[in-house]
């Protein structure tokens, strides 16, 4: 009688196996063939503005924000933290050298 319950033990499991891997296999090639979502233009941010005449220097990234330092006409330089998702200038560090 083990034996007997160990044989339905596996056939069951084995079909466990086959349904899953199937499952799995659907689910992936039904996200595949959405393609990538496309942003859609009312979530589109607004261009971000920097003062006239300055360049941006560098540009670092975080989790949900990222920072650009920017050289100013008139020789200074400051950070602007950003907002990811909406786009929007989160504050402006100015930067000076140390005297």
């Amino acid at each position: 009688m083990p034996l007997r319950a160990l044989k339905i033990a596996v056939v069951v499991m084995g079909i466990m196996l086959v349904v899953g891997f199937a499952a799995m296999v659907a689910v992936i090639a039904g996200r595949l063939s959405r393609g990538p979502p496309v942003p859609s233009a009312s979530r589109a941010p607004a261009p971000l503005e920097i003062p006239a005449g300055a360049r941006i220097e560098a540009i670092g990234v975080g989790a949900d924000r990222f920072a650009l330092v920017v050289a100013l006409p008139e020789g200074t330089r400051e950070v602007i933290i950003v907002d990811i998702g909406s786009g929007r200038p989160l504050g402006v560090i100015p930067l000076r050298e140390k005297r």
